[in-house]
């Protein structure tokens, strides 16, 4: 289960797999989005933490529909898929991840999420993050780009429907760069247990 991602992770520490989802499962995801987001389960993202947590929209533009549970049989099919890339980055990297929490995620044209490095607001550790897109027909002038900034330069990640990019959470920072359409995705983050006692 992808092998050349995991590889990926093992080396330089980031990698994409362009079709780590059909175009059926997208498109029906896609679908579920619009259900969600129809009944009002989406809102408005925040950045921070605590007492400093707010809605900035100069920093972070998109809205979000947290996923406690499924809908429908392509979110199931989807968070299979996931549970086996886990066990799999467990298996071959002894990353020892105990669990996925993850979000869908929409921007609207022209909003972007500035430069920042993945934290839990809860303190649980995020050790892998992990970004699905779900747009159709996504073009080079379009932009909405993933960049990643890493020591050899910038990584520039199309979000092209079907596509899945992952990373080391607490190595890379990147942003979202605005785009001209409507933007959606699936972000979600691979955690290791903390230290007994502390709740994830």
């Amino acid at each position: 289960m992808g092998a050349t991602l995991i590889e990926a992770l093992a080396g330089p520490g980031y990698g994409i797999d362009a079709a780590f989802v059909d175009a059926a499962l997208v498109s029906a995801l896609r679908a579920a989005v619009a259900r969600r987001a129809a009944a009002g389960g989406f809102r408005a993202a925040a950045v921070g933490a605590g007492g400093n947590r707010a809605v900035r929209p100069d920093i972070r533009g998109d809205r979000t529909c947290w996923l406690v549970g499924t809908e429908c049989a392509a979110e199931s099919a989807l968070l299979e898929r996931f549970e086996a890339l886990r066990v799999a980055l467990n298996r071959t990297l002894m990353l020892g991840l105990s669990d996925l929490e993850c979000h869908y995620a929409i921007y609207a044209p022209g909003r972007r999420y500035a430069r920042h490095l993945d934290r839990s607001p809860q303190g649980a550790e995020r050790v892998v993050s992990v970004v699905l897109y779900l747009n159709e027909d996504w073009r080079d002038g379009d932009g909405g780009e993933l960049v990643i900034a890493t020591d050899g330069g910038e990584v520039r990640v199309m979000p092209q429907g079907g596509t899945l990019a992952a990373f080391l959470s607490q190595r890379f920072e990147h942003e979202v760069r605005a785009a001209r359409r409507e933007r959606i995705s699936l972000t979600g983050w691979f955690r290791r247990r903390p230290p007994s006692g502390l709740p994830l």
